[in-house]
């Protein structure tokens, strides 16, 4: 002993070491001991038993490898060849047959035979050859080693799950000292956790078994029995602060983006925002530890395991990097009613208000949608308008379903395009990044995000491995925005998110409107444009007297998103956009139908041929028929 207090263990660490009382795995052995009296380097966050410490020698000879000596030895990646625990510290070995021996094994010689074992009616003999087995016990533990096996039946324990030298002595106390919370002890607890308390390890984050565990009233921290004998490897401490984080946190950036928010977002140790939800998963943030938060927007803060997410961030640490003031502004402001819109700066554009007469004529150029009863932009010397939306729409946005910034591109092309969130095919404008392409209307939807069909409560994009039916058309969703209060399971398929809620056909006088489908409905429901059945359960269009229930594709069509009188490039061939709004409905050149939807598709340069669905342009193209 150097001095009061302070030993020296050459054999065992290299720092000197204090007597500490601390109820958790021993790095000696590697187990659980009921006597929690042991040695205690700060410096490493190194414990050992007293009972260890005391008893260990440099060599030994042992029955389990009585051919050759083990030596001690320190810091192993193996496990032990008898109960199968990965070593952490302290161990013997052979080097010779690549026999590895942990300090507790080393210390106590299991019997040859066990006839007592509560889980198994027959005897267990113990191998000393190593064999590859699955512990009929249902351990977490790793295959094979040193088994109990039965002869008569086909199981087989590992050593330590059918016997403990000191099982009779191993009761809890009531109250330990843990390094992992050194300003208190923390005191036994059953049943349920206290009502201020959500439940939770620390270590683990998993609620705590009701059985028993341990919790610091005054700290509100809690530890699972598990993580209380076998604590988590690679957290690093400090004991004075009481400050610890894991290994796998060290490497946490300091300042990112992520997908959800506008602002950069920083990381830091104290949360100290009460009362908060993550932006990401939407659940409840424990204010008293780390994550990201904006400087920005008060309140705003993240768990570190959401923000640095894959589907959330792309991967870039921003500290030191300046941020660029950018104009994303879309227009400037000439007077009141009238602006200048980048993606027309040729001329200015004037609002028109929303009014009560429907605009036939005039479609949005941004979103490609008719202009309807919303109020609009309109070009003021040429036929260009932007609903006022879609001409508020910013130049660059972060968006949900993509990790980096994207950019408002006008498509002056009219490049036909796929948007990732609701598959339809545009030739308006996009959000774009790399590959990535998002429609405007997909594109401008932010969280929370509140729908008509859904008014209580805001909506989230929180993708999970399980897909949902679509509350609007009843597919199955992955890509999909999500009510997150209770058991309320809405769910809204970005297709289903962006339909417009008013609409004109040309087989109705009068506008029709969206419908949220009917609970109550009874009976068989027609649609009036393919005469086939409807589910009146599932979203339709309906017109004034609601005497009819519209399939929604039936009265948008599949090619909504083309801006009629354009030409589209489809599948290597060329179409002009053309409105169906005459009498006579012409003939599908591939399935021999008549167009029935709002748009069909015409050959240039040829009167005589037409596609009724982007789906026949698509058959058309790989069928090898004929352009007549």
């Amino acid at each position: 002993m150097e001095s009061e207090g302070v030993l020296s263990l050459p054999l065992i660490h290299d720092h000197p070491m204090m007597s500490f009382n601390c109820l958790r795995k021993g790095d000696c052995c590697g187990r659980f001991q009921s006597q929690s009296e042991g040695y205690y380097c700060k410096i490493c966050d190194f414990f050992v038993h007293k009972k260890c410490g005391d008893e260990i020698s440099e060599f030994i000879n042992h029955p389990s490898h009585p051919s050759h000596t083990l030596e001690l030895r320190h810091k192993s990646t193996n496990r032990c060849d008898f109960c199968r625990w990965r070593i952490l510290k302290l161990f013997y070995r052979c080097d010779k047959c690549d026999f590895d021996l942990d300090l507790h094994c080393a210390k106590y010689q299991p019997p040859d035979v066990i006839d007592n074992f509560e889980m198994h009616p027959h005897k267990l003999i113990l191998l000393k050859e190593r064999i590859e087995f699955d512990c009929s016990a249902k351990c977490r533990k790793a295959r094979g080693g040193l088994p109990y096996k039965c002869e008569e039946c086909d199981v087989a324990f590992h050593v330590d799950c059918v016997w403990h030298p000191e099982a009779a002595e191993l009761k809890h106390p009531t109250e330990v000292n843990h390094s992992y919370h050194s300003l208190h002890p923390l005191k036994l607890l059953t049943g349920e956790p206290p009502d201020y308390s959500d439940g939770k390890c620390r270590l683990c984050g998993r609620g705590v078994d009701k059985e028993s565990f341990y919790h610091c009233s005054s700290c509100d921290f809690t530890l699972d029995m598990p993580c209380v004998l076998n604590p988590p490897p690679h957290p690093y401490i400090c004991v004075q602060c009481d400050f610890m984080i894991h290994h796998h946190c060290l490497g946490l950036p300091r300042v990112i983006h992520i997908n959800r928010h506008n602002h950069r977002v920083s990381r830091t140790s104290v949360l100290g925002v009460v009362n908060s939800v993550c932006g990401v998963c939407r659940k409840k943030v424990d204010w008293k530890y780390g994550g990201f938060s904006c400087h920005k927007c008060p309140g705003y803060v993240v768990h570190s395991i959401c923000a640095t997410r894959e589907d959330v961030w792309n991967g870039e640490e921003l500290e030191g990097v300046p941020e660029e003031e950018e104009n994303i502004e879309p227009y400037v402001v000439i007077d009141d009613i009238t602006i200048q819109h980048f993606s027309h700066n040729e001329h200015y554009l004037r609002l028109h208000g929303s009014g009560v007469l429907y605009e036939d004529n005039k479609w949005c150029n941004a979103c490609n949608h008719h202009i309807r009863l919303q109020s609009y932009y309109g070009c003021m010397d040429c036929d260009f308008s932007l609903h006022q939306n879609c001409a508020q729409c910013p130049r660059k946005k972060w968006h949900v379903l993509h990790n980096d910034r994207l950019t408002l591109d006008t498509n002056k092309e009219l490049h036909v395009f796929n948007c990732i969130a609701c598959d339809r095919r545009s030739n308006g404008f996009m959000y774009k990044h790399g590959d990535t392409y998002l429609d405007v209307l997909c594109g401008s939807i932010s969280e929370p995000f509140v729908h008509p069909s859904h008014p209580h409560h805001p909506l989230y994009y929180i993708p999970t491995e399980e897909d949902k039916r679509c509350n609007g058309c009843n597919r199955w969703e992955n890509c999909a925005l999500r009510c997150i209060e209770g058991d309320c399971g809405f769910v809204l398929g970005f297709e289903c998110a962006t339909l417009p809620q008013v609409v004109k056909h040309i087989g109705y006088n009068h506008p029709l409107s969206l419908c949220y489908g009917e609970e109550e409905a009874s009976g068989k429901y027609w649609c009036d444009i393919c005469e086939k059945e409807t589910n009146p359960k599932e979203w339709f269009y309906t017109c004034k007297d609601h005497l009819a229930s519209l399939h929604t594709n039936c009265v948008l069509g599949h090619s909504g998103g083309l801006l009629p009188r354009s030409v589209a490039k489809m599948w290597g061939k060329s179409y002009e956009v053309v409105l169906n709004n005459s009498v006579t409905r012409p003939f599908c050149q591939l399935c021999k139908s008549r167009c029935m939807y709002p748009i069909y598709f015409k050959f240039l340069g040829n009167t005589a041929a037409y596609i009724c669905s982007r789906y026949c342009v698509f058959g058309f193209s790989f069928s090898g028929a004929p352009e007549r």
